[in-house]
């Protein structure tokens, strides 16, 4: 047939590539033709050349056509490379394809999702014979609105993380099975991925808004991570771990990427910004520079969490939260790919992500996560510092004995943090009250100076405890926290000695 003589052999594929592509084929094979089957593998694995691959076997063995959807141009173009580089004609459809008057030159169509459901609109047959669709970054739901056009086909699924864009359609209601690939400790193991080493940085994130999709809305990101205290928090993470090296830099908001362009621009590191306002040639403009300056800084707004492939990024700065799995592994992504001179990235979390999700390399129960989705959204991740601003530092029994004379009520920092924004107060009054209540304490339960530096140390622990809890709500540096402890121990001990010595001139 004419259609096989125009394949050639494909490139060696790895172990691991390999056995995927045998294990999904031969699945492929076994369904009923209204069967769909969904393939996890992690980013960086070569999950375009696994899928380019299928498509090669399946027209090759059932001389029909192939047509593989993405949802970004650059992902399209990617595809459409590979599958030239195995010999398959392919044609792209974007905007500026408006019919296809003649498809026997073409084996395989890549189609941009939304282009093609309006041709697909226009006209139902305005593709022929398509006898496999492969749907690259499967959870992404936007694809499902063209699946009733492909009736008794296949459809093979592909992505990293097999949790959908949208709780209320899982993706067990599309896909009959899961098979699942190797994963990133095991890829990792064997040389196919960078080994990640993830540096967490505290963050307070009480302030963040949480939207109708379940995600931290992007004006609470920009509200907080603007903020002098944040800019100079990843300053000080990029300058303490990653000087030097090729940066990628996430961000949620456009004001944000801006900001860390400025000041990083400031500090004379070589930095560049980009976002979706970009055009088409200052986005291949800016992507070009990034490529070739080897210590290059690149903030952005998660457009590159997907169709970008630069294998010598060195570094990847989380400067965001977020509650998207599949949005944590992507970013993250982006630095794994392995060079001979590059075995190791580092991950900068300045969005406690790696608490809420474990570390990027921690295995994950795939089949689990497809088959029960809900108990995994439904899972309510709690950051560290919650649990501490939530409660009052627990007292041991042998030192309440020693203050029965004051009263027994708490004394939150978070709440009378968020009592002071409420009223327009400086925050500074939360450590001005909570100094007055040791001051109290103290004076109320010591009969002399002596006794009353006593009890002084014995609240040392509950001080260190408030300093900390009002440093997580500022967003404070371990060195600010430190000097603001030294400051207030300072100030309590010179209250009690002028109170003592007022008293005893009193007596006399």
């Amino acid at each position: 047939m004419e259609v096989e003589q125009q394949v050639v052999e494909p490139k060696q594929l790895y172990p691991f590539q390999a056995e995927a592509v045998e294990n999904i084929f031969t699945r492929l094979t076994e369904l009923p033709p209204n069967a769909n089957l969904l393939f996890q593998l992690p980013t960086g694995g070569g999950k375009t050349i696994i899928f380019s691959e299928i498509a090669r076997r399946y027209i090759k063995k059932y001389n029909r056509k192939v047509l593989i959807l993405t949802h970004r141009i650059e992902l399209s173009k990617q595809t459409s490379d590979v599958l030239g580089d195995l010999g398959i004609k392919n044609k792209v459809i974007n905007s500026e394809v408006k019919n296809l008057p003649s498809q026997s030159d073409f084996q395989c169509f890549t189609a941009l999702v939304e282009t093609l459901n309006n041709r697909l609109q226009e006209n139902d047959q305005f593709l022929e014979d398509i006898g496999l669709v492969i749907v690259d970054e499967a959870h992404n739901n936007s694809f499902r609105k063209i699946f009733h056009y492909f009736q008794d086909i296949n459809i093979l699924g592909v992505t990293a993380t097999p949790l959908s864009s949208n709780k209320k359609l899982p993706l067990y209601q599309t896909y009959a099975d899961l098979i699942v690939g190797q994963s990133i400790p095991v890829l990792i193991e064997q040389g196919y991925l960078c080994e990640g080493l993830t540096y967490s940085y505290d963050v307070n994130l009480s302030s963040l808004r949480i939207g109708s999709n379940g995600e931290f809305t992007v004006g609470s990101h920009e509200l907080l991570y603007t903020q002098a205290m944040m800019q100079s928090k990843l300053v000080e993470a990029y300058e303490e771990v990653a000087k030097g090296t090729k940066t990628l830099i996430f961000n949620a908001g456009i004001l944000t990427s801006r900001a860390v362009y400025e000041l990083f621009k400031k500090k004379g590191y070589p930095v560049r910004h980009l976002d979706s306002t970009f055009s088409d040639k200052d986005r291949a403009e800016t992507l070009d520079w990034f490529r070739n300056t080897p210590n290059g800084i690149l903030s952005s707004v998660s457009i590159l969490t997907t169709g970008f492939d630069e294998p010598a990024v060195e570094t990847i700065m989380l400067n965001r939260a977020t509650k998207s799995l599949t949005l944590y592994h992507q970013m993250i992504g982006r630095g794994s790919r392995v060079l001979p001179t590059k075995k190791q990235f580092k991950i900068l979390d300045l969005g406690n992500n790696s608490r809420r999700f474990n570390l990027w390399q921690y295995p994950i129960d795939w089949k689990h996560v497809f088959a029960a989705p809900h108990l995994y959204l439904e899972h309510r991740y709690k950051d560290e510092w919650d649990y501490e601003l939530e409660n009052d530092y627990e007292m041991p029994p042998e030192i309440k004995e020693r203050f029965l004379n004051s009263s027994a009520e708490s004394f939150i920092v978070r709440d009378r943090y968020m009592m002071s924004l409420r009223k327009g107060l400086k925050p500074q009054i939360v450590l001005e009250e909570s100094l007055q209540d040791h001051f109290a304490r103290i004076k109320d339960n010591a009969g002399d100076f002596e006794e009353a530096f006593e009890l002084f140390n014995l609240l040392s622990e509950e001080m260190k405890y408030r300093i900390k809890q009002f440093g997580k709500c500022i967003n404070a540096t371990n060195n600010y926290t430190d000097w603001q402890y030294q400051s207030y121990s300072s100030k309590l001990r010179r209250n009690l000695i002028t109170f003592f010595a007022e008293t005893d001139e009193s007596e006399d």
